[in-house]
């Protein structure tokens, strides 16, 4: 039986090599008259690209990318972070709410493997949950390069209710600009200063607390 993350890597792997494909047609289109150097200095930059892109697939992977998953402890945490650029985490605890949440966060990370999808108990956790400032359940901690950049507090955002779609909560993500998008948005990501809080220094106080 085939491996449904594997099929959907391959898929955005050829989805990126068919848009290197299309840009490297408009560079040659654009020359007015190619000849065999000029040919081959695109080929090799289209080349390196997709190696470049292979290499982040399989860094991806060897750090969970791909899938759904959630983080035993609090020390977890800081090393979940520090392994990725991206990291969507979702505070939750047992109850309805926190249920649809992950239904949608299972998706997304899948079909965003550039992204790590992690999830951890809030009541487990007093320590980030008091540092990040945590109070409504479910809460996502939107953390970009070590740093939370943003958050969504439950369902506001989301329409208000529990029947919003996947596609609501993927477009707010990337308005938070956590996730690559390619679909239509009006919204463009807000500044996001002053709710930066750092995760390095977060870890910093974590080892100090103990």
């Amino acid at each position: 039986m085939d491996n449904p993350i594997q099929e959907i890597l391959e898929k955005q792997l050829l989805t990126v090599a068919k848009a290197m494909e299309d840009k490297l047609d408009e560079e040659i289109a654009s020359l007015e008259k190619p000849d065999e150097d000029d040919l081959e200095v695109l080929r090799e930059r289209r080349l390196q690209q997709m190696k470049k892109m292979a290499e982040k697939r399989k860094r991806w992977m060897s750090h969970g990318h791909g899938e759904y998953s959630e983080i035993p402890s609090e020390k977890d945490f800081f090393a979940v972070v520090k392994a990725s650029e991206r990291v969507v985490c979702h505070f939750y605890r047992e109850n309805w709410p926190c249920k649809v949440m992950d239904k949608h966060m299972s998706i997304l990370a899948k079909q965003h493997i550039e992204t790590r999808f992690v999830k951890i108990q809030a009541e487990k956790s007093p320590f980030l949950a008091e540092r990040l400032k945590i109070v409504v359940l479910p809460t996502l901690a939107l953390i970009k390069n070590t740093k939370v950049d943003d958050y969504v507090v439950g369902f506001n955002e989301l329409g208000g209710k529990d029947d919003f779609s996947t596609e609501d909560l993927e477009e707010r993500l990337a308005r938070a600009q956590v996730i690559h998008y390619e679909g239509e948005s009006s919204h463009k990501p807000k500044s996001t200063t002053q709710t930066r809080r750092s995760v390095r220094q977060s870890a910093n106080s974590d080892s100090d607390s103990e």
